[in-house]
């Protein structure tokens, strides 16, 4: 019975793979067509593609032509081409205004571009141009089923473009340049306000006015030194309990050390 059950199965699948063969050659749109449609519906979308790229040029300002493009689109999302997902299904929006399928097009034409987002360290210019396409969906369909998905990725995205913007201003800290560093970190503090880095972010800044006041030249000395006591008294404002509390400590012993030496000078 089972041995019967897999041939029955072979058969199957080598009809379907013959069928499919026999329609990528035939010049019929409509054969190819039907066959697209039915590896669409079985879930094999790369079969789909390929038979759809033939005949989407014939169909395409027709009417009738409204559940091809959907395909097309999803067929691209479905096999992670999301650039070309993503301008399939804009195009779809501005085709079939009207679709019922509009909204998710819309959605998902904006989603397949957050795809395309790189990991915070690289270049972030995918993900700006995410963040806008979602938030012209948000704009444009704000009580729709996909809203609450659309806000998750978007904050996702800014949160990955806040993360970059920090390791940035960071960054100049590890190299030594101080003066840099004290100038990005505020303003990151100032452009991100409500950062979850922002601990971190003022005692980076503190590290970074300590280390520049300590290694100043007797003129400059004091009045960097300052600047550092003051950032000290930032970080402790905005968090008494700092994980970054005995290193902050040790600094403001040695700005007041340092400050009261210049006084005795």
């Amino acid at each position: 019975m089972k041995n019967l059950l897999y041939f029955l199965i072979v058969i199957v699948l080598f009809s379907s793979c013959s069928e499919y063969q026999k329609a990528l050659k035939n010049e019929d749109p409509t054969v190819k067509l039907d066959m697209a449609t039915k590896m669409y519906e079985l879930g094999k979308f790369n079969q789909s593609l390929r038979l759809i790229e033939q005949i989407a040029g014939v169909y395409r300002g027709r009417p009738d032509a409204e559940q091809l493009f959907y395909m097309y689109a999803q067929s691209y999302y479905k096999t992670r081409q999301y650039y070309l997902a993503g301008y399939q299904f804009e195009s779809f929006v501005s085709a079939y205004p009207k679709s019922d399928k509009v909204i998710e097009a819309a959605f998902l034409g904006a989603k397949s571009y957050s795809m395309l987002s790189p990991v915070y360290s690289l270049d972030q210019t995918d993900t700006t141009k995410a963040i806008e396409k979602l938030q012209l969906f948000i704009d444009n369909y704000p009580n729709s089923e996909f809203i609450a998905e659309a806000n998750t990725i978007t904050k996702t995205l800014n949160g990955k473009l806040e993360k970059k913007v920090f390791e940035n201003a960071k960054g100049y800290n590890t190299i030594s340049d101080y003066k840099s560093a004290l100038i990005a970190l505020d303003n990151f503090i100032a452009d991100f306000p409500g950062t979850s880095y922002k601990e971190e972010a003022l005692y980076y800044r503190l590290d970074s006015a300590y280390k520049l006041g300590v290694n100043s030249i007797p003129s400059k000395m004091e009045e960097r030194l300052n600047v550092a006591k003051v950032a000290y008294a930032n970080l402790i404002k905005f968090k008494p309990d700092t994980q970054y509390k005995q290193k902050a400590d040790e600094m403001l012993v040695r700005i007041e050390k340092d400050l009261q030496n210049l006084l005795n000078k």
